[in-house]
């Protein structure tokens, strides 16, 4: 092992480890989150599309 590989284990081992949290913000909840959303609203597109009516009238706001 050289002084580089030495230092960049140095370097990883004063990281502290933390522990995912079983739920909440997690980087997984939050890329299903997203997939979720980016799904919904390619759906609420696509339904105005193919009808014609746009969101607000199909839920009687307008």
């Amino acid at each position: 092992m050289n002084s580089e590989e030495q230092v960049a284990s140095e370097d990883q081992s004063l990281i502290p480890q933390i522990e995912e949290p079983a739920f909440g913000w997690t980087p997984y909840a939050e890329r299903i989150n997203g997939r979720f959303a980016m799904i919904g609203f390619v759906a609420l597109l696509s339904i105005e599309l193919i009808t014609g009516v746009d969101f607000f009238t199909w839920l009687g706001v307008r």
